[in-house]
């Protein structure tokens, strides 16, 4: 009989594309083996078409949802990986056997209201994995998985000529503003670049967009709010190179290993969640070091605290455009 395992992470897009190694890790090593999901409605799409997953379940608003149908399933372990007051509801409920990942949630206070570091200096995706490891699963170093249905891609060359050559796409968009890269300052950096650009984000991103291809005149197509999230994933896997501030499109450019450059502002790549690459893909991680206010969130804030950006405003425009213009 197969061993059926219950992975759980709710949210978000960059977190699940980061689960990624472990679905697939699960899925290849152990024998009949049968893995399932369990998220929010509006992620499923992200893991529906990976075909390490057996089975999807998700939820709208309740848990009340599916956890009458997850019970049927009689799980003989449930792996997990977002560890909240709503995972361990599910744990509780099935009275399985389970596994939850570490947060680091002390290390991380630690990090953010003293600057004393005593993060590990482990990427997530290999904190998930330890997760796991009681089942004799290990790390199979071949990064992170994420799966475009046919229906889904789109030739964006042949959409847009100007295209054709090549292009860079940039990620404009973020959860908090202090984790978003100023318009004028992503304008700069399209200025001093060889390729044109496609800005990709959702549709609160599209005035900025907007900005920004003022700004920028033909050197860039603003398709912010006008792409599903497998759309934006089909013009990231056609680009040349991915800028993006620390958000979900960084982690699924990372899938396709393409050269990144990671603006960070608030937020710290220290907290383990840059782009998972292998040690040939050219990467840059655009932060502003020595500032005694960062990290003042490990998520982020609708503005500055400290009311100047410094974090952001600082960027040094010149090194990014110059790293993705050094790409061959």
């Amino acid at each position: 009989m197969a061993l059926k395992l219950l992975v759980i992470r709710f949210s978000s897009i960059g977190d699940i594309v980061l689960t990624s190694p472990v679905v697939r890790c699960l899925s290849t090593q152990l024998k009949d083996i049968e893995v399932h999901y369990l998220t929010k409605n509006r992620y499923a799409g992200i893991v529906e078409s990976n075909p390490y997953i057996a089975k999807v379940f998700s939820f709208k608003k309740s848990l009340r949802e599916v956890l009458p149908d997850l019970r049927k399933e009689h799980y003989d372990h449930i792996i997990d990986l977002h560890n909240n007051i709503r995972s361990h509801r599910v744990i509780l409920s099935l009275m399985r056997p389970s596994k939850s990942f570490n947060k680091l949630n002390i290390e991380k206070w630690l990090m953010v209201r003293f600057k004393w570091n005593r993060l590990p200096k482990v990427h997530i995706v290999d904190r998930y994995l330890e997760t796991v490891s009681f089942l004799g699963v290990s790390n199979d170093d071949k990064g992170l998985d994420y799966f475009i249905p046919g229906v889904d891609e789109l030739d964006v060359k042949t959409i847009y000529p100007q295209l054709f050559h090549g292009f860079a796409a940039i990620s404009i968009g973020g959860n908090h503003n202090t984790k978003i890269m100023p318009a004028d300052l992503v304008a700069d950096v399209i200025k001093m670049l060889n390729l044109p650009v496609v800005l990709l984000g959702g549709m609160e991103d599209y005035e900025r967009g907007e900005l920004i291809r003022q700004m920028t005149g033909n050197k860039s197509v603003n398709l912010c709010g006008k792409l599903s999230l497998m759309g934006s994933a089909s013009v990231i896997k056609q680009a040349h190179s991915v800028m993006s501030n620390d958000t979900g499109l960084m982690h699924i450019a990372a899938a396709y290993q393409k050269p990144i450059v990671s603006v960070w502002g608030n937020t710290i790549p220290e907290f383990g969640m840059y782009p998972y690459l292998d040690n040939q893909t050219p990467s840059l991680i655009a932060q502003v070091k020595n500032l005694d206010c960062r990290p003042c969130s490990k998520i982020g804030y609708k503005e500055c605290p400290l009311k100047h950006f410094n974090c952001m405003r600082m960027q040094d425009t010149k090194k990014i455009s110059g790293f993705i213009n050094g790409i061959s």
